[in-house]
C-alpha cells in the first residue's frame, strides 16, 4: 500500500513496488496521505514515487469486472481521485520511473510536474487498444494538460511515448537517467514549497474548472461487452 514520509518542507507519496492499479483500498490510502500533506503547515510540496518496472497501471480491471455493481461508485472513486490532486493546496510532481499507463498516466497529468525516467518506461493511453472509452472527465483532464495535437495521438492512436518522445511532446517536463530523477525532482520541490497555499488551490481549480466539474459529476464507463458478460 502507499506510504507517506517527508523531510523538511517536502513529503513523498511511495505508491509502491507492483503494479499500483487503482482498487479501493489503494485509492483510500492515496487520498488519505494527499489529505495529511493537505494539513501540514507551511511550505510544502509532495513526489510521487514508486520504484520497479511500473509507476501505476491504473484501473484494476480484474476488480472491477467482478464487481460490476459498483462500477459507478468506482469510477467516481477514481475521478474524485484525479480531482484531489488538481485541486491540493501544494505543488505535486510525478517522479516516473516505470511505465505510466492509463488511469496511472491520467493520474501522473494531475500533477502539476511529471519528470519521466529517460531510457525505460512507457507514457501510454491505451484505452483505444481495449475498448474502454474516456469519460467526459477524463477525456477532459487530458485535453486540459496536453496540447491538442499531443492529446489526440496519445488518446486515439494508444502510442507508447518512451521518456525522451514524452518530454518531446509535452507530456513530461523533464527526460533523465533513473539515479537523477528523485534527486532532481526533490530540489525542485524544495524550490515550489513556498506556492503552497489557498492561492494555489484557487489557480488550479479556476484553470482546470471543466475538467473538475465533469469529473465530480460522470460516473459513467464504457466497458466492453465480454467485460459485462454479454
Amino acid at each position: 500500500m502507499p506510504t507517506l514520509q517527508h523531510t523538511d518542507d517536502v513529503f513523498i507519496l511511495d505508491l509502491g513496488d507492483g503494479e499500483n492499479r487503482f482498487t479501493p483500498a489503494w485509492m483510500a490510502s492515496v487520498t488519505e496521505a494527499l489529505d495529511e500533506v493537505d494539513a501540514a503547515d507551511g511550505p510544502r510540496a509532495l513526489l510521487t514515487v514508486a520504484s520497479g518496472k511500473i509507476w501505476s497501471n491504473g484501473l484494476d480491471l480484474e476488480w472491477l469486472t467482478g464487481n460490476l455493481d459498483k462500477a459507478g461508485q468506482y469510477v467516481g472513486q477514481v475521478q474524485r481521485l484525479f480531482v484531489r490532486t488538481l485541486s491540493t493546496r501544494f505543488p505535486t510532481i510525478a517522479v516516473l520511473q516505470g511505465h505510466t499507463f492509463a488511469a496511472g498516466a491520467m493520474f501522473a497529468l494531475a500533477h502539476d510536474v511529471r519528470i519521466m525516467r529517460s531510457d525505460r518506461g512507457f507514457f501510454c493511453f491505451p484505452e483505444v487498444d481495449i475498448s474502454i472509452p474516456f469519460s467526459p472527465g477524463m477525456s477532459a483532464l487530458i485535453q486540459a494538460r496536453l496540447s491538442q495535437k499531443t492529446a489526440h495521438e496519445a488518446m486515439c492512436t494508444g502510442r507508447r511515448y518512451g521518456g525522451t518522445d514524452a518530454l518531446e511532446a509535452g507530456i513530461v517536463h523533464q527526460a533523465l537517467p533513473l539515479e537523477e530523477l528523485v534527486p532532481v525532482a526533490t530540489e525542485l520541490a524544495h524550490s515550489l514549497a513556498a506556492k503552497a497555499g489557498p492561492t494555489l488551490q484557487t489557480i488550479r481549480t479556476t484553470m482546470y474548472g471543466r475538467a473538475i466539474e465533469l469529473m465530480s459529476g460522470d460516473t459513467e464507463l464504457d466497458l466492453p461487452s465480454d467485460a459485462r458478460g454479454a
